[in-house]
Parts: structure tokens; sequence; C-alpha cells
């Protein structure tokens, strides 16, 4: 098994379990506050990470550069936007409903890994994406008659357009980051990934400070409060950016991210269990085509 998929998969169960922590936090600490906590609280563990591979591991340091600043930059501030609609569509639907909508994403990278590096992906690739892009599509669907109004009305209503936009914007940041990750050309993927990842989570942490002081002082107050359950989420989710990192320093976006949708699987698993969301059978039949999806991305 190519060392990607393991890592791309302990990344989607990551970041499911950051999500569901933030559909927590959604309710007492706004859609912003709930994003930060993300970053905030993770870059310490991100910048950690970093001391360790060159301290205890020996790698050395790679040398940035201008490239990597302006896709960093870029992904991270793509990252944020994303999140905060993903956040913010948990409170318009179910969060199985409210994430399998952000998870067009694959499709969206497969098009934007073209666009920007040129990236290639297989016939078979193409038709294991599209298989999955159709499970989340039954999922969107899964509360009315299937029938092309509805479908229609699924696709252009606020909350499919904000979930697909949320997919857009986080394909954009998954290309930066690859894109900055590569530019580094340092010892080798994992140092890449990690300097990466404590370059942008430290940027976005300052970024949102200024913003949230800016807009409104009581939020950083109440992050600040709630460090206990926040904490959980910057922990999970520079644990789980790291392996995204990581991952699409070994392999192209659309791959990676196609392999991620698996996450959907986690996320019906917190749907029943954590949040007592019931799921019916259109639902568990788009759940199975991404599974479908995902074994002929793996196979194909």
């Amino acid at each position: 098994m190519e060392l990607w998929i393991p890592i791309t998969i302990a990344a989607a169960f990551l970041q499911n379990l950051r999500s569901a922590l933030q559909k927590h936090l959604q309710g007492s600490l706004g859609t912003r506050g709930a994003s930060f906590v993300r970053f905030g609280y993770g870059f310490p563990l991100a910048i950690l990470y970093v001391l360790v591979l060159r301290l205890a591991v020996g790698l050395p340091f790679p040398a940035l550069n201008w490239t990597f600043a302006f896709w960093a930059v870029i992904g991270g501030l793509a990252q944020i936007f994303a999140t905060m609609l993903l956040v913010y569509l948990f409170s318009l639907r179910n969060f199985a409903v409210g994430t399998a909508y952000s998870k067009t994403e694959p499709v969206q990278a497969a098009i934007f890994g073209f666009v920007l590096l040129g990236e290639r992906i297989t016939f078979g690739a193409v038709v294991a994406i599209i298989v999955g892009v159709i499970g989340v599509m039954l999922i969107s669907l899964a509360r009315a008659p299937l029938s092309w109004r509805n479908i229609l009305a699924a696709l252009t209503s606020r909350t499919a357009l904000i979930g697909i936009a949320s997919g857009a914007v986080f394909g954009i940041s998954a290309v930066a980051y690859r894109s900055a990750s590569l530019s580094l050309q340092g010892p080798g993927p994992i140092m890449d990934a990690a300097v990466t990842l404590a370059c942008v989570t430290t940027f976005q942490t300052a970024f949102m400070l200024v913003w949230m002081g800016w807009k409104d002082k009581r939020e950083i107050v109440d992050v600040l409060r709630s460090w206990r359950s926040s904490s959980l989420v910057g922990i999970a989710g520079v644990l789980g950016s790291a392996c995204w990192f990581t991952a699409m320093s070994l392999q192209q976006v659309a791959y990676v991210r196609a392999l991620g949708q698996i996450e959907l699987v986690f996320t019906f698993m917190a749907s029943w269990f954590l949040f007592h969301e019931r799921v019916n059978r259109t639902e568990a039949a788009g759940c199975l085509l991404i599974v479908c999806g995902i074994l002929g991305l793996l196979f194909l």
C-alpha cells in the first residue's frame, strides 16, 4: 500500500472529529469563533512538530522563498473562508448533509490542479471521482422525491450553493498548499509539509486575531474561556492538517481529496451516534456510492 493512502484516511478521520467538535462550539462561539479555534489552538503544535523533526529526527529546515509565501497566503486565506462556510452550513442542515455538500471538492480540486499545476488524472480515476460525487448529490437529495425538478432545486438552493462554494474554496486551498510545499524543495515531503503547516497556521492565527479584534473583541474572550473544548479542535485540526499536507506532498491533490471522501463514512457514524440525527436509506445509498468511488480510485 502506498504511504499516502493510510495518511489520507487518518486525515479524513481527524477532519471529521474536528468538524464534529466545531459543530458543538458553533452555538456558543459563533461561526468566526468556532472557525478560529482550529488555527489558534493548533499553531503551537504545528511549530512543535517542526522542531521535533529538526532536533529529534535531524531533518534540516528547507529554505523559504517568495513562491512559497504567495501560495501559503492564498491557501491560508482560502482555508479560513472555506472553514467558516462549512461551520455556518452546520446551522442550516444536519451534520452529515452539511458535510456532504462540501464534498464536491475532489472534482473542483482536480480542475484547479489541472489549471494551476498541469496535473492530469487517469480515466479510471475520473470515473471513480464522478461516482463519489453522485453519492454526495444523492445524500443531498435524500429528503425529497428524486426528480429533475428536485435535483435542480437541491443544487441551486442556498444550502447547496454554500456547500459547493465551501468545497470550491477548500479545493483552492488544497492546490495552494501542494504548490507551497513543492516549492520548498527541502529534505523530503514530511519536513516540507510540516514547515508549510507551521507557517500557514501561524499566519491564519494572526489574521483571524486581527479580524476578530476589529469586529468584536468579545469573541477572543469567549474563545479563551472555552479553552478546554477549543483546544481539542486545535489538536484534531493540526494533526489532520499535518496528514493532509503530507499526503498532498506525496500525491496529486485530486487523488488525495477523492480518497478523503471516506470522511463521509465517519461523518454518518458521528451524525448517528453523537448527534442522534436519523439517516435514511437514500443517504446510506449515497454513502455506499462514495465508498465505491473510493475503492475504484484505489484499484482502477
